[in-house]
């Protein structure tokens, strides 16, 4: 177990980062917004819902190391925190890619209007789409602190981005869960 403060693992340059980060959140944003409007009609071959059914094992998996990354830092194990919370971000990406494959190759599936638990699913669809596309450039700017050595900084954001991460990652699994029994 470490406990000792890392030392910083970037040289901080905010200028650069806030430029990346804005624009790598920009063209996220815009990719996801551009799959409203953009479909591939391509066979893959198998059952374009496995990537639906792998995002939600992705979230699922965030949401499990995003605890475990909380615990690792109230035990003052900074080490197996950065790990974990590095780990998180590589399996965000890894989403990210299979939400884009999906939503390029799939129409949407829309919630009956006459099944059960229609407004609790809306509900928590909207929020979860409003919050993941408020959060990347807040995980990515508490990374940047936690990244560069300024603890301080990087503590009092992620207070703020580790819930709605959180929920973004679970509520994805419950949106997954409530849709899935109405794939075509």
């Amino acid at each position: 177990m470490s406990n000792e403060v890392l030392k910083p693992s970037m040289t901080k340059n905010d200028q650069k980062a806030k430029a990346l980060i804005f624009l790598v959140s920009g063209i996220v944003f815009v990719a996801v917004v551009a799959l409203k409007y953009l479909k591939l009609e391509v066979d893959l071959g198998f059952d374009v819902h496995l990537f639906a059914k792998a995002n939600a094992i992705i979230n699922g998996t965030v949401s499990v190391l995003l605890v475990l990354a909380l615990v690792a830092v109230k035990k003052k194990n900074y080490t197996l925190h950065k790990t974990i919370m590095i780990w998180s971000m590589l399996l965000s990406i890894l989403f990210l890619v299979s939400y884009i494959a999906y939503h390029l190759f799939t129409a949407e599936t829309p919630y009956p209007a006459d099944a059960p638990g229609r407004s609790v699913y809306l509900i928590i669809l909207a929020t979860h789409i409003v919050l993941a596309g408020l959060i990347l450039p807040f995980i990515l700017f508490s990374a940047y602190r936690g990244l560069i050595g300024e603890y301080a900084q990087h503590k009092k954001l992620a207070k703020i981005t580790w819930p709605i991460w959180f929920y973004v990652t679970t509520s994805g699994v419950i949106v997954y869960l409530m849709i899935s029994p109405f794939y075509g």
